[in-house]
Formats: structure tokens, C-alpha cells, sequence
């Protein structure tokens, strides 16, 4: 075992050091599980390579300010979390940092001014989520998150990350699901909180994935569960396509932004931000970095189910979704229906990660885009851009976006797309920072803002 300091955290939360040799001079980098920047600790390595190694905590000589007691009691094994054991304010800063150093080393490139942190509820906070199921041979349920290292599923009995009510109900789903005909063969309950038809009245929807069919008394000990509970029960035989509601037949499900009077329905297995808090907040902000005005339009990448769009349309004269699931773009033009504003909204499916220059100008001119990928983030886009800046044809100038806002998920591949629209596509940062949608987790969410 090995004593050193600790120098950061890395993106799963683990401590950084570099032990000295004799000669004091700083050896390969050491990731430990559980160890906070500042930290005088020990270790003990149990995966050594050739450039790093991974480690254990075994002993902490001097503890971080910002070190505190765990609220979970399944923290140490859950891979739900990693970061429960520093302080709230702690987390955000470090992502900050984590944020500033990916834009410097990776982007080579500094905002020139960085965002206030956009933070939320850290306890409770997560509205949609999905757990695993796993029948142990000749034993107990387990329903919950995978560990931290493994594939095994976490005996957990509470989740403190979950509303209080979701929590709660997660012995009850041990026990009903060890009561079916066939526990050994569900695969996952997907959970989703929206508000129904009346502002601030929430239901919770419950999404059982099953691998066989299920038998009629199976059926009733649902339909007993969702009554019991107040929950709404959905199955899922094969894949999403196959979702349907079984109890009740009926459901709406909404959420709601409303600074800008958007009412969004959503199904449970639609992919929704999971803190709905922060995701108001979150696009209040972006709206009003992308500044639309009433003259200009706007293309909205990555568009779900127009959780950006709808906002957008409400100030700009047109916007022009594009996703690359068919199904998704369908989704999100109901959505404009239902809020009326179909008449300032289109939506196209494009695979957005084999984009060119063409597919720009077939898109038409925009006067501003937002970019909202998934953590593969928008390489494709950022090289299209920087195509037609450097084109000899003049007209390409016209194809680019005045003001671009780039909402990632992903630190590492949103400064690499920094890197090509700054050094290539000849973007300015004026800005970015962290967005914590994830409390107590390593997931980092961002924003930044380019301008020509």
C-alpha cells in the first residue's frame, strides 16, 4: 500500500495522484475509488497497467473540508452515485473545473466568460429513471441500479436520488414481482413523473418489461398494485415500439414550462430530461442566450420531442426541428399541435452524425442554431460548418449560424467540437458553463455559446 495527495477528481469521481519515487520525481497516474482532491490517503491498487492504475481507498491521514457522510446506505456499492460523499457545493465546483479543463486542454481554447452554475433539488430530483430486475436462483427480488463495478444489481431498499414516493414503493415491487408467474424473466421497470391534465397534480407511470407473457392472475396482482399505490402501469413485451398502457387504459402525462406557456405530453419511454427543475431553468437560460427575434429563424438540432423548439417558436418566425428518429420527429410535431404553434414549427429526420455541407444547405439559412446531442456529441455538424466556412464559394457564408448554443452532456466531446468550431469554423466561445442535472453523480451537463 501506497501513501499520497490527492491532486483532482477524474469524470467517475475518482481521486487523482501521482506517487513520487525515490528521487521524488511523479510516477504513473493512480484513479482511487473514493478519494477527494487535497486528501493525504493510502491505497492499494487493484488493476495496474502499463500508463495507470486503479485503486482502492484503504486509509484517509487527512481528510478534505468538503468530506462528508454518505446519505445513502448503499452508496458504497450503487452505481447510481459516486460523489454522495463530498458536499453539494463541492460537486458543482468541480464540475466547473472539469468543464474549464476539458475547454482548455482538449479545445484549446478559454471562454471568455463563464456561465453561473445551473443547480436544482439535490435530493429527490430524478422524475424519470430505469431499474433493473433480477430473480436470484432460489431467492429473493432484487429491483434497483446496477453496482459500481459489475453487472450485478444493488440490494437496495430506498433510493434517496428518487421522490420519497417512488422510494418507497421499491420493497413493494421486490414482493409483487417475486408473486408473478414468471419473475425470473422481467427484465426492467422504467419509471416516469409528469404532471396530468390539472397544472401541478403529478402521476407516476411504472413501465414493467416482460420477457414472457404474462398469466391472467399475473395481471390482477398488477391491476391490484396500481390501484393500491395511485401508479399508472404500462408493458412492455419487446422493444419501446411495444409499450402500451395496461392500467389504467388511459393516461395523459405532461411537463410543463412555464415561462413560456408550453404544456409538453410525453410517454414514459420517451426520452424527457430527469429533473424537470432544472430543465426549466435550463431552457429559459438557452432561449435567452440564443436571443431569437421575431424576423429570424432558428434550427434546433437534436430536437426530442421539442423541448427547445416549441420555447424558440414562441419568439422567432420559424424553426426547423431535425432528429434522427422518425418516430421522435412525429412526437414532437403533435406536441406543436397541441400547443398551437405548428403553423411556426417544421421538423425533418436526419441522421445528425454523417451530416455534410450538403445536408447544411438543404436544410436552408438559419439565423441561429441550438445543438442539444447525446454524449457522442456533434462532430459531424461541427466539420460540416467548418467546410463551408472555409469555402471558396461565398454563398456557404450564408449557411452558418450567427450564434450557435450547444447544450452537451459530455465535457470531452463538446470541447472537441469547441476545437473545430473555434479553430476551424472561425466561432468565438463567448461563453459556457455547468449545468447540475445529475446531483451526487459524475454526469456533467453544460452549455456554450459561439458567435461569428
Amino acid at each position: 500500500m501506497t501513501r499520497v495527495i490527492v491532486e483532482s477528481l477524474n469524470l467517475e469521481a475518482q481521486g487523482v495522484a501521482r506517487p513520487l519515487d525515490e528521487q521524488g520525481i511523479p510516477g504513473k497516474v493512480v484513479f482511487i475509488d473514493g478519494a477527494l482532491p487535497g486528501e493525504e490517503v493510502e491505497f492499494e491498487s487493484y488493476k495496474i497497467k502499463s500508463k495507470f492504475e486503479l485503486a482502492k481507498l484503504k486509509q484517509i491521514y487527512r481528510a478534505s473540508a468538503s468530506r462528508i457522510a454518505p446519505k445513502c446506505p448503499s452508496f458504497q456499492e450503487c452505481g447510481g452515485c459516486s460523489m454522495q460523499h463530498l458536499d453539494a457545493r463541492a460537486q458543482l465546483a468541480i464540475k466547473q473545473r472539469v468543464l474549464e479543463d476539458n475547454l482548455k486542454y482538449l479545445g484549446r481554447v478559454r471562454p471568455e466568460v463563464l456561465l453561473r452554475p445551473i443547480a436544482g433539488p439535490t435530493w429527490g430530483y430524478r422524475y424519470r429513471g430505469r431499474l433493473s430486475i433480477f430473480k436470484i436462483p432460489k431467492g429473493r427480488v432484487l429491483v434497483g441500479f446496477h453496482q459500481k463495478k459489475g453487472s450485478r444489481i444493488t440490494d437496495m431498499l430506498s433510493c434517496d436520488i428518487l421522490p420519497p414516493h417512488v422510494s418507497d414503493l421499491l420493497p413493494q415491487w421486490r414482493e409483487l414481482i417475486s408473486q408473478l408467474s414468471i419473475p425470473g424473466k422481467m427484465a426492467q421497470l422504467e419509471f416516469a413523473i409528469g404532471e396530468g391534465e390539472q397544472v401541478n397534480l403529478f402521476k407516476t407511470v411504472f413501465v414493467l418489461r416482460h420477457l414472457e407473457p404474462l398469466s391472467s392472475h399475473d395481471e390482477n396482482l398488477l391491476k391490484n398494485f396500481s390501484e393500491i399505490h395511485g401508479v399508472d402501469l404500462w408493458l412492455q413485451s419487446a422493444g419501446l415500439e411495444s409499450a402500451k398502457p395496461f392500467h389504467p387504459q388511459n393516461s395523459f402525462l405532461c411537463y410543463r414550462l412555464p415561462e413560456f406557456g408550453i404544456e409538453m405530453p410525453f410517454k414514459p419511454t420517451d426520452f424527457t430530461q430527469v429533473n424537470h427543475q432544472v430543465n426549466q431553468v435550463l431552457v429559459g437560460r438557452a432561449v435567452r442566450l440564443l436571443d431569437p427575434q421575431p424576423h429570424e429563424r432558428v434550427i434546433d438540432l437534436f430536437c426530442g420531442i421539442g423541448n427547445f423548439t416549441l420555447p424558440l417558436a414562441r419568439y422567432s418566425s420559424q424553426v426547423f426541428g431535425v432528429e434522427g428518429s422518425e418516430l421522435l420527429t412525429q412526437r414532437a410535431l403533435q406536441n406543436a399541435k397541441h400547443n398551437q404553434l405548428d403553423a411556426s414549427v417544421s421538423f425533418a429526420c436526419d441522421n445528425l452524425f454523417e451530416v455534410t455541407a450538403s445536408t447544411i444547405r438543404s436544410w436552408g439559412t438559419a439565423d441561429k442554431w441550438l445543438i442539444d446531442p447525446p454524449r457522442d456529441g456533434a462532430m459531424a455538424l461541427s466539420m460540416a460548418l467548418a467546410e463551408l466556412a472555409q469555402s471558396k464559394d461565398a454563398r456557404d457564408q450564408s449557411y452558418l449560424p450567427k450564434r450557435v448554443v450547444y447544450v452537451s452532456c459530455n465535457p470531452a466531446t463538446l470541447a472537441r467540437d469547441v476545437g473545430i468550431l473555434v479553430g476551424q469554423a472561425g466561432y468565438r466561445l463567448k461563453s459556457a458553463g455547468v449545468i447540475n442535472m445529475f446531483p451526487h453523480t459524475s454526469h456533467i451537463e453544460s452549455m456554450a455559446v459561439f458567435e461569428r
